[in-house]
């Protein structure tokens, strides 16, 4: 055999006669090897086989396992995994929240067979997609270990997790990020396909290196919002595949979620918010019309957050910026307008949206509603949680927590009283209120009906976006319509 393919340490080692122009490969002429990036794997595979050369393959060693789920998918729900299958088992697929698209990747694992990595962004979803395994797949839960089936069971055995203070591999594992980053390398020929929920996590610089350093050939990307504003999405496309289906929320509301409807409420800023507001705004625009500096997208404004660290008139424009922004949306009248859309749906169950942690403590104490933000320990959070879905809350706030990464209760409103403005972050809390109708599936992949309130909306959604008037806030969100 001339040709022989290895892993080894995250990387796809190739002795023998190796052909020119292989994707990704770099020669070393002294050990007459060469060397590619394990995620071209499959790309080396096909360049071997169409040059008809023969190769001695000992990348992957993998043993064949039946995972076998009860689900029925929905048509949008196969029309997605088809899509990704005819794309030879490899790129993204962008469905709003509560489509069902842990389903979806589920499925995948059933329909290869093969040990499956899951990489999720955050130890809510890894304890969610552990759940969903142990039930769909009928594994005994990982605490009851005098029942558990053995890892070379023919449905694969009990499920793996890296991360929550546990490391431990099976045949299908669930990691978060953090914790596959660490052990990419080690486990990279240990799983033949790779499952990236939230994959818009994967631009990160960091996280890069997870889908580099993996050799599986199977990639399945899950999330609602795939594009990124900072253009990070080109590399995941790289690392995964390309954004082979989509579905909108539109494509949805009315059949498998509720219908929904979005009111813009424009509020003034008080004489004196206007003020600063004005003051600090003009001072970040100065300095960009003087410096000649355009913003297009998120990594212009990368580049003038690099450039505050020697210009001390780009920092001080940047805290003029950053000033002008927390006026603009903490503005006094959105919680007095607040104030009347409570009172309003008095008989619904509401969500709170802010971009800032103060407000929410602020908001909590005139409203006395059940806060959560990054400071709130992990148990109140799920006591929180339950409680709201169990109907003894039936309102909360919190900043950004909620976005994506947790299994949120049923909630009918969605009040945005603050935010970046980006098109994802809109996306995403739309997606929190888009309960899956009677009969429907969550984003768990439950198929029976989930609780829903009493509410005077006919079973619609209704998300509130509190605006700014004559500020940036504004602006950005004429541009959504």
């Amino acid at each position: 055999m001339s040709v022989r393919l290895r892993y080894e340490d995250g990387t796809i080692r190739i002795e023998g006669s190796v052909p020119a122009d292989l994707p990704g490969v770099e020669r070393d002429e002294r050990s007459k090897t060469a060397r590619a990036p394990a995620y071209r794997y499959a790309a080396l595979r096909q360049a071997l086989d169409e040059r008809g050369v023969e190769y001695d393959d000992r990348v992957l060693d993998l043993p064949t396992i039946d995972p076998t789920s009860t689900y029925e998918l929905r048509d949008y729900q196969r029309a997605a995994l088809d899509a990704w299958r005819d794309a030879s088992d490899r790129g993204n697929l962008e469905l709003p929240t509560g489509s069902g698209k842990t389903v979806i990747g589920i499925a995948a694992i059933e329909a290869l067979g093969t040990p499956t990595l899951v990489v999720v962004p955050t130890v809510d979803l890894l304890e969610q997609w552990q759940a969903e395994l142990e039930r769909e797949f009928d594994v005994p839960e990982s605490g009851d270990s005098g029942a558990r089936r053995t890892a070379d069971s023919s449905d694969g055995g009990p499920i793996g997790r890296f991360g929550g203070g546990e490391q431990r591999q099976e045949a299908i594992t669930v990691s978060t990020y953090d914790s596959a980053y660490l052990k990419a390398d080690d486990v990279g020929d240990d799983f033949g396909l790779v499952v990236f929920d939230e994959v818009h996590h994967l631009g990160g610089e960091g996280y890069r290196d997870i889908a580099r350093l993996l050799a599986a050939p199977a990639r399945l990307g899950l999330t609602a919002t795939f594009e990124r504003p900072d253009g990070a999405h080109e590399a995941v496309e790289a690392l995964v595949g390309p954004l082979v289906h989509r579905v909108e929320i539109d494509d949805l509301a009315g059949e498998h979620l509720a219908d929904y409807d979005i009111k813009r409420i424009q509020v003034a800023l008080t004489p004196e918010e206007r003020e600063v507001y004005e003051r600090h705004q003009e001072t970040f625009t100065d300095y960009l019309q003087e410096s000649n500096v355009q913003l297009r997208s998120g990594s212009d404004y990368q580049e003038l957050v690099k450039r505050s660290g020697t210009d001390p008139r780009a920092r001080e424009a940047l805290l003029a910026k950053q000033r002008a922004r927390e006026v603009m949306m903490n503005a006094d009248r959105k919680v007095e307008e607040l104030a009347t859309i409570l009172d309003r749906h008095r008989n619904d169950r509401i969500i709170v949206f802010t971009a800032h942690t103060d407000l929410v403590y602020r908001l909590s104490e005139r409203f006395l509603l059940p806060a959560i933000t990054h400071e709130t320990p992990t148990g109140e959070r799920r006591e929180i949680l339950s409680r709201f879905r169990a109907g003894d809350y039936d309102r909360v706030v919190t900043a950004n927590v909620l976005d994506e990464g947790v299994d949120v209760p049923d909630a009918n409103v969605a009040v945005v009283l603050s935010g970046s403005g980006s098109e994802r972050e809109f996306t995403q809390r739309l997606g929190r209120i888009l309960r899956p109708k009677a009969g429907g599936v969550s984003e768990s992949g439950d198929s029976e009906a989930r609780e829903t309130a009493v509410s005077s909306l006919g079973g619609r959604a209704l998300l509130y976006e509190l605006v700014s008037e004559e500020t940036a806030e504004e602006r950005v969100a004429r541009r959504r319509r």
